[in-house]
Parts: structure tokens; C-alpha cells; sequence
């Protein structure tokens, strides 16, 4: 099948040639990687009528076609050619990222690339490829952490497929993960990678409530709210420990002092998380998370998602969870300079009663840079 996209392949491969000879190789495997996925993409129509197609395949993609109207109708989220075809990589995720920080802080290793501007996580569409670089990192003395991720947006530069990456996680985590992805072509500020996390991650929220209110039985939902409720949990304690860290990395201990009390921390955050294991019943799905290997890099990446959320939400009920004015009033927030956006969802924030986390922000942010916003969905705003 011939891949599906808007944007020409010139500015891509014009951009690779100017990276220069250390980006150049990166920029390749992501070009190379995501023109594999676009060529192994097949509309998802063709898929269903076809009569060699397997069955519990057609069920699931018919499921897709569901979420997938259901997500510009009642989400007001891009009508627009993504997440209406299907691809089977062949393989467990889509792309493998690559977190770094410094031994003794929350920093995290920010990498600044093409279209996207700063993030704080480098993609690879090998693992090998991640292992690799993130080898390198530790002899430099950084933390690291490689975490697979099974979908990824390409913020409407090209028709996303469904992946079975995440296919695979069922029906839920399907809806979650569209209703997220699309967020990201609704609205993305380049290099503010924590903003653009939280807002998708509020949009998919609203999405699931929405999308398990008319699609799903009681017993769904309950479970549903209970797994909801783990990860608020899990949320929760690391934000709590977050904040330990950065007092201790921001502390006059020395460089000895402060390795010591990061041991004793992670140590007491392991028993804490035992703790929360018993409370659940020894639900133990978050166990790869807390291994051996817990380390300042995955404090970053898990920052990334949450950290501006209570913010996000209180802006939703303020405006009684209507989701175009919810969008207009993020976009008008995205358009300010990088300082006064950040303080205003530390005000925000506060007023939810929870901390401001501003010791925990990984470093400044810097100003915004590419601002795109749907204006169909958006009605115009900037």
C-alpha cells in the first residue's frame, strides 16, 4: 500500500542533509523508521471486508472505527485521516525512547530536534539503537532509562495508523491512547514537552470518562476507576518523592552526602510502594517501573505526563467540561511566552489545593516556539 501523508518527503530529506554528521544518523533511522510503519499501514475498511482477514482482527479494528468517530464527534478532536488505518509491526512497540539525568539532579537530558524543537527523551525505532545510546550516556555519568512506547504522534504531518503495539493492550487502552495522540495534533507548543504531555493526558482523560459512560457495562467502569485510582496512587507518591529529591539534590551536602541520601531514598520510596502493593491486594502491575534499576531518569519520565495535569483539569471544570472552550482557553495559554505560562499553571495548580511542584520542573522551559492548533475544532483561536 502506498503510505498515506500530507507532508512532502523534500523538507524531510533537505533537513536531513543540513543536520550535520552527528544528527544526520539519527534523523535517518527516524525517517527510515516511520516510513516503514506508513508502508505497512492498510485502511482499516479494506481490512474489514476483506474475507481472509482473521475475525477477532475485524472485531477489534471495527471497535477502532467506533472510537475513532467517536473521538471527533464528541470530542471535538481532528477529523482527519489518522487512526483509520492499520498496521502490525511485528514487534512488542512502536518506538523505544531514551531518558537521561544527571547523577545528582531532576534535570533531565533534553535533546533538540526538527519540527518538535526541545524534548526530554530521544526516540529510536530499534531498541538496540536506544541500549546504545543510552550505554553511552551512563559512561558520562548520566542516569538513564529506556522505555518502550506503543504509539506516538506525528502531529498531523502524516495519516497516524493504528499500531497492533497498542492494539494488542485492548479496547480501552485503544481509546485512551487515540484520544491522547490526537490531542497532540489538536495543540502542540515545540520544546514544552511537560505541557504538551498534561494536556493530552487531560484531553484522553475527558475522553475516557466520556467514551466508558456510553460504551461500557457497570463492572467495566468500576474496573476501569480502579485501575485509575492505582495510578493516581502511583502519581501521587512520586510527585511526593520528586519534591524529596530535588531538596536533597538542591541541598549543601556533599557530592558523597547527597549519593548517600539518594540511596536511602530510593530505598524508602521502594518500601513505600510495597506498602501501596499491600493496600491494592498485591496488584503488582507496576513492578517493572520500581525494579532495581529505579533512578533519577525515570523520575523525569513520568514527571513528563502528570506534572501540569491538576492544572489542565481545573481549567476543564471551570469551563464545565465543554471541550472547545477548553481548547480556546489552553491555545490563548500555549501563546504566552514560556515564564508566564509556567506561572500560570503554577497558580492554577495551587488553587486545586495541591502543591505548585515548581522545585520538580526538569529545567526552564524554553519560550514556544511552533504553535499548532486544529482551528476547526479550536474555532480559530491562535
Amino acid at each position: 500500500m502506498t503510505p498515506s501523508f500530507r507532508m512532502p518527503v523534500w523538507p524531510l530529506l533537505l533537513a536531513l542533509l543540513l543536520a550535520g554528521c552527528s544528527n544526520a544518523t539519527y534523523y535517518a533511522q527516524a525517517i527510515n523508521g516511520h516510513f516503514a510503519v506508513m508502508r505497512a499501514a492498510v485502511p482499516i475498511d479494506e481490512l474489514i471486508g476483506h474475507p481472509a482477514s482473521d475475525a477477532l482482527l475485524k472485531r477489534q479494528l471495527a471497535d477502532v472505527q467506533a472510537i475513532r468517530e467517536f473521538a471527533s464527534r464528541e470530542l471535538a478532536l481532528p477529523d482527519n485521516g489518522s487512526y483509520r488505518s492499520y498496521a502490525d509491526l511485528g514487534r512488542p512497540y512502536a518506538v523505544w525512547n531514551v531518558f537521561a539525568a544527571p547523577e545528582l539532579s531532576l534535570d533531565g537530558k533534553r535533546w533538540c530536534l526538527l519540527m518538535v524543537g526541545c524534548v526530554n527523551y530521544r526516540g529510536y525505532y530499534q531498541r538496540q539503537d536506544a541500549e546504545r545510546l543510552a550505554a553511552q550516556l551512563r559512561q558520562e555519568g548520566y542516569d538513564t532509562f529506556v522505555g518502550g512506547v506503543p504509539a506516538y504522534s506525528t502531529l498531523g504531518y502524516f495519516d497516524d495508523p493504528v499500531l497492533n503495539t497498542f492494539l494488542r493492550l485492548g479496547t480501552q487502552e485503544v481509546a485512551r491512547t487515540v484520544f491522547h495522540e490526537l490531542a497532540h495534533q489538536l495543540l502542540f507548543v515545540e520544546g514544552d514537552t511537560v505541557f504538551n504531555e498534561s494536556f493530552a493526558t487531560a484531553v484522553e482523560r475527558e475522553g475516557m470518562r466520556r467514551w466508558l459512560a456510553s460504551h461500557a457495562t457497570a463492572e467495566t467502569r468500576a474496573a476501569f476507576a480502579t485501575q485509575q485510582a492505582r495510578k493516581a496512587a502511583v502519581m501521587a507518591l512520586m510527585r511526593d518523592y520528586r519534591r524529596k529529591f530535588a531538596a536533597l539534590y538542591a541541598s549543601d551536602l556533599s557530592a558523597s552526602e547527597q549519593r548517600h541520601g539518594k540511596a536511602e531514598l530510593f530505598a524508602a520510596l521502594r518500601r513505600d510502594y510495597a506498602d501501596l502493593k499491600t493496600s491494592w491486594g498485591g496488584y503488582s502491575g507496576y513492578d517493572p517501573f520500581f525494579a532495581d534499576d529505579l533512578n533519577n531518569a525515570k523520575l523525569v519520565s513520568l514527571a513528563l505526563y502528570s506534572e501540569w495535569l491538576p492544572a489542565f483539569e481545573r481549567l476543564l471544570d471551570d469551563e464545565q467540561h465543554d471541550l472547545p472552550r477548553f481548547y480556546q482557553r489552553v491555545a490563548r495559554l500555549a501563546a504566552l511566552d514560556s515564564d508566564a505560562r509556567r506561572e500560570l499553571l503554577q497558580r492554577t495548580v495551587a488553587a486545586t489545593g495541591e502543591s505548585t511542584q515548581a522545585a520538580i520542573i526538569a529545567g526552564p522551559q524554553p519560550t514556544a516556539g511552533a504553535l499548532r492548533v486544529a482551528a476547526s475544532a479550536c474555532g480559530g483561536c491562535p
